[in-house]
């Protein structure tokens, strides 16, 4: 026999995802809309880094990647260059290349920067706007750093904003008191943070769903 408690959680559970499809069905994106892929470079397979959640951001990425080209619709690639000479982003490290799979092709741009945020100190504002671009689906690393600060300026500045929570990932952290905090922890938050105040947070069936839909 369920208890009362029990059928309040089964209940909430059939609201929440009643309104999560109805949300999908209102949902589109344009053949313009930019998939933005920031920072997918093999520095951040650095044991270095600790634990990361969601081993899958990189098949969803690639999906999302493919899916993109095979459809025409613009991408452009975005390169952490560090000014700091010990970091595995630095200019000498092998650790700065893009990822494999992740590599620009067939003319797609690529704009490297040397903050957390891609449209500080990059033309990637200037080119989006040259292309008429008003809406960014991003991707890539990290949750809380610079897809965070990428996603809240360009909510900011105007665009629409998607962010593809299982196309990301972060690693775990420690406190001041040097507590650990879990990066499944961190990446929800961080998404919490984002969703409605700065993006749309969607997962990657839901965009390539999108997508298909012109």
């Amino acid at each position: 026999m369920h208890s009362l408690a029990d059928m309040r959680k089964r209940k909430q559970a059939v609201l929440t995802e009643t309104a999560l499809l109805a949300k999908r069905e209102t949902l589109s994106i344009d053949r313009e809309t930019v998939l933005l892929l920031v920072d997918v470079q093999e520095g951040f397979k650095d044991p270095k880094w600790g634990r990361r959640n969601n081993p899958w951001a990189e098949a969803n990425i690639a999906q999302l990647l493919y899916t993109w080209r095979v459809r025409g619709r613009p991408i452009i690639h975005v390169q952490h260059v560090s000014q700091e000479h010990a970091s595995v982003f630095a200019p000498q490290s092998p650790g700065i290349a893009l990822q494999e799979f992740a590599r620009p092709a067939n003319g797609e741009l690529l704009i490297q920067k040397r903050v957390n945020s891609a449209f500080i100190g990059t033309e990637l504002d200037s080119s989006l706007k040259e292309r008429g671009v008003t809406t960014l689906v991003i991707v890539g690393f990290t949750t809380d750093h610079c897809v965070s600060s990428t996603a809240r300026m360009a909510g900011n500045l105007g665009y629409r904003t998607i962010v593809v929570a299982d196309s990301t990932a972060t690693f775990e952290r420690r406190c001041v008191d040097n507590t650990p905090v879990g990066p499944e922890i961190i990446h929800q938050i961080h998404l919490l943070s984002l969703e409605g105040e700065f993006a749309e947070v969607l997962d990657a069936d839901t965009v390539l769903g999108l997508s298909e839909k012109e």
